[in-house]
This record gives structure tokens, C-alpha cells and sequence, in this order.
């Protein structure tokens, strides 16, 4: 009776603990994030230990897993992605999750193998941009402000290559995973990458671009997010209001020298960046 007694409570414990979040054991909180965010993240979870607050990291290498990992539960919190992007998935998904906190905008880059400046550009030359829906609309708004595209009269950033009016140079444009246009380089005259991507490949985003972004966009601001239903545990506001720390904000500025530009706001901060 005894042995059958203790096989239930096994069982019990086995069956609650798979419905548990990712971060149920206490203070332990599960950060998903990209990998050249490492370096500020490894700061946050070494000041959050001071805090009692055990944060584990794990990195994401795409743009689709972080959010459905923190769909399911397998992290608690993520912080990767522009708010625009955000927004576009969950809705595009159907998932419930909530952005609670800035983080940081990291400028997005054209790069090339091939020529120094953006006015070297020849007619015909390929063009690599990413290919989901927010980067993509990004990237032609770049090559808009770099003088090599017109885009249709009132483009925003929603849609893709059909909202090109004028291409004077006949540039080959093709969209292809985030993650494989800094490999694209050598393939394409030029390739609009992200900071993120950029460092992962060893590209210095402040140095290398042939031309840049700057960082005044809202929209393209990065988030903290959760569960909507987990949006307001107390170990997640310590959190943002950590990353949101002088000594953090000057270890970024200080690492990525550009690459990323802090963003210390409120997240009602981004409530109008569709205006913006």
C-alpha cells in the first residue's frame, strides 16, 4: 500500500510539474534572446543575482523560434525583436503575448564585399534583403533614404516588393532568410543585415555598413515580452527596470560603440509608433 502510495504522489508531481512555466522554481527566470545579445545579457543576469533573481539564457539563432518557445512556456521571457515584428507575429500567429519592456534599436546595415560606397551600385546588381514581413518592408525603406529605390507614395513599412515604383538601376532584389544574409555577401553586390545578424557574422555594424540606418524609428525599437497572463510578475519588472540601469545602458553604448542605442522608456513609450 505503501509502494502504490508513493507511485501516486510520483505520478502527481510528474503531472504538475509539466504544466508549470518555465521559471516556476522559484526565482529562476529563462531569457531567450539572440546570441550577439549575450554580452548585455550576461551583465543583467549577473546584477539580477544580486537581486536573488537566477536568470538562465537561451539563445536563439532565428527570428520564429524565440516566440514560440515563449509561447509554450519553454522560456519565460524574451528579448530579440523590434516591437513592429512583435506585433506582426503574434497577430500572424494568433498568440497571446504581451511586450513589457524597451530594450534597445540596433540600426539595420547595408553591406557588400564588393563596393565602398552605395552610389557604386551598377544596373543589374543583386540585392539581398530579408524576407519576413517587417524586415522586409525595413530594408526597402533603407534602400529608399539610400537614393537607390522610390518606393510607392505612402509606404509605411506593410508589404513587399510590389510597393517598389522606380528602380533606375534595374537591381535585382531578393528576399532570403535573416539569418543567411550575411552569408549572402558573397553572392550579392550588396546585403541589408541586421545589427544582430551582422555581429554574429563578425561584421561590425557601426564601421562596415556602405550605408546605415539611423535610430529615431519607434517602431523599429527592440522589446522585452511575456505572457500576457505573466505580464506583471515582479521578478520581470526587476528585470526591465535592471536592463534599464545606468551601468547596463553604459556597458552598451561602450560594447556595441553604435551598433545598439539603449532605449530607457516605459513600454507605453511605443503606444503610438505606428504615428511615428
Amino acid at each position: 500500500m505503501k509502494k502504490l502510495a508513493g507511485i501516486l504522489i510520483a505520478l502527481l508531481l510528474i503531472i504538475t510539474g509539466c504544466g508549470a512555466n518555465a521559471g516556476s522554481d522559484g526565482n529562476t527566470v529563462k531569457v531567450g534572446i539572440s546570441s550577439a545579445e549575450t554580452p548585455t545579457w550576461e551583465l543583467v543576469q549577473k546584477l539580477a543575482k544580486e537581486k536573488d533573481i537566477n536568470i538562465e539564457i537561451v539563445k536563439f539563432d532565428d527570428y520564429v523560434q524565440p516566440n514560440l518557445a515563449l509561447d509554450s512556456g519553454e522560456v519565460d521571457i524574451n528579448a530579440f525583436q523590434t516591437v513592429v515584428y512583435f506585433d506582426s507575429f503574434k497577430e500572424q500567429r494568433d498568440l497571446d503575448l504581451t511586450a513589457i519592456g524597451t530594450t534597445a534599436i540596433w540600426p539595420m546595415g547595408i553591406y557588400s564585399k564588393q563596393i565602398k560606397n552605395i552610389d557604386e551600385l551598377k544596373d543589374g546588381d543583386q540585392v539581398t534583403i530579408p524576407k519576413d514581413p517587417t524586415n522586409l518592408g525595413r530594408a526597402l525603406l533603407l534602400l529608399e533614404k539610400a537614393g537607390v529605390i522610390t518606393l510607392k507614395e505612402g509606404f509605411t513599412g506593410a508589404g513587399g516588393l510590389e510597393n517598389i515604383e522606380e528602380n533606375p538601376k534595374n537591381l535585382k532584389i531578393t528576399a532570403v532568410d535573416a539569418g543567411q544574409t550575411a552569408r549572402s555577401m558573397d553572392d550579392a553586390a550588396v546585403s541589408i543585415i541586421n545589427s544582430n545578424v551582422a555581429i554574429s557574422a563578425g561584421l561590425n555594424p557601426t564601421d562596415d555598413p556602405v550605408f546605415r540606418e539611423d535610430a529615431s524609428n519607434k517602431a523599429y525599437i527592440n522589446i522585452i515580452a511575456s505572457k500576457t497572463d505573466r505580464k506583471d510578475e515582479e521578478n520581470f519588472k526587476k528585470i526591465v527596470d535592471i536592463y534599464h540601469s545606468k551601468e547596463v545602458t553604459d556597458f552598451i553604448k561602450e560594447h556595441y560603440k553604435g551598433a545598439a542605442v539603449p532605449v530607457v522608456e516605459p513600454i507605453s513609450y511605443l503606444d503610438d509608433y505606428k504615428q511615428n
